[in-house]
Parts: C-alpha cells; structure tokens; sequence
C-alpha cells in the first residue's frame, strides 16, 4: 500500500491517508529510541543487525536564548519541513498519539506517508542559563514507504550555541525503497541539508 497523489496532496487526502493507515509498521522494542543520545543509536549493534540504516545531521543555527526560541518555534510550526517539496500540515499538534503525514513530490506524483509522534521531549534549564533542548520523534506507520524513527530537536548548549539536529534509523518497508534504497538514502541527507537551511531561515 502506498499512498500517491497526481497534486499537491489536500488536507483531505491527508486525513484519508492517515485513517487508511495501520499501526507502526517497526519493531516494538524500538520505540522511543531516537530519544536517546546518538552515540547509543550509531553503536546499537542489534539495530544494525535487524537491517536499520542511521542518518544523522546536527547544524549549528545561531547562538543565544533568543534563537533558541525562535528555533523550538520553527519545530512546533513545521518549519523544518517548509519545503516546495516536502511538507506537513503546520496545523497538526506536536503531542504524543498524534498521527500526520509527509507528503513528499518524486518526480511527477506526490507520495504520501503517515507517521504518528512517538514522544516529546524538552528541557527547561534555560532559565538558569544552562542547556536547553525541545525535540520531538516520530514512527513510521503502516503505508510508509520506510520503517523507523525519527526525531528533530533544537538544542542551546552550554556554550550558548544553538544546534539543530536530525536523528533517524530506518530501513525499506516497500519494494519501491527496497530498489530504490541508494536514491532514498541521497534523500534523506538532501532533506537534512535542506531542513537546516528552512530552520536557519526562520531563526
């Protein structure tokens, strides 16, 4: 099942989608790991073993508390993914259970693919001028061409630099990706690339 669509997909065929969509389509016992620090995700030999490929970027976007906000509104806006190829609806809520899409143009039609927000995560330490995180993960769901996890966060360090990052393992759920796994792999560090640049934009 793969969810195509020959326009920029409506908010009605988003929905339909999503309630066409099924349960996550990845390993149980790996939901909510992106949660946890990259390190444990690159060196997680029984992930790597089960066929999941990591991607990682961490971009530096600015510095100060001031841009730290601005950043962890970019999040909560779906600004990362304010691209004339890829977006989600800047609507849909940033809360645990919530289920969207990412719609996606590749070549001439629009994939459409459903993913449910696993966890939210945010530290409140900027008051005392320490670090300061917010992210969010997310899960593929049954009908998405991948099967995985992945989190985006925005980060003030101690330092005071503010770093934007993305964290995902994933590996083909379809037999298109499965073909196609060299290409998807090129797609996901372009996005990286051009999320940071939508964030470093609006900060």
């Amino acid at each position: 099942m793969v969810f195509l669509c020959w326009a920029r997909p409506s908010p009605e065929q988003q929905k339909s989608c999503i309630n066409k969509s099924g349960a996550f389509n990845y390993d149980a016992k790996y939901k909510g790991a992106t949660a946890n620090p990259v390190s444990c995700i690159k060196d997680d030999k029984e992930l790597s073993k089960d066929g999941y490929l990591v991607n990682h970027a961490r971009v530096l976007v600015g510095s100060g508390l001031e841009t730290y906000e601005k950043g962890k509104a970019a999040l909560q806006n779906w600004r990362h993914f304010g691209l004339n190829w890829a977006f989600v609806d800047p609507k849909t809520p940033i809360q645990s259970g919530v289920k969207f899409c990412v719609c996606v143009k590749e070549f001439l039609p629009w994939v459409m693919m459903p993913l449910q927000v696993v966890y939210v995560k945010e530290s409140t330490k900027a008051k005392t001028n320490k670090k300061a995180s917010f992210g969010f993960g997310s899960g593929t769901l049954q009908g998405h061409l991948l099967a995985g996890e992945e989190r985006f966060s925005i980060e003030l360090d101690e330092n005071d630099q503010v770093w934007y990052e993305v964290l995902s393992f994933s590996k083909p759920a379809h037999f298109l990706s499965f073909i196609g796994l060299p290409y998807v792999q090129l797609r996901q560090k372009y996005f990286a690339h051009q999320s940071a640049n939508a964030v470093l934009k609006y900060v």
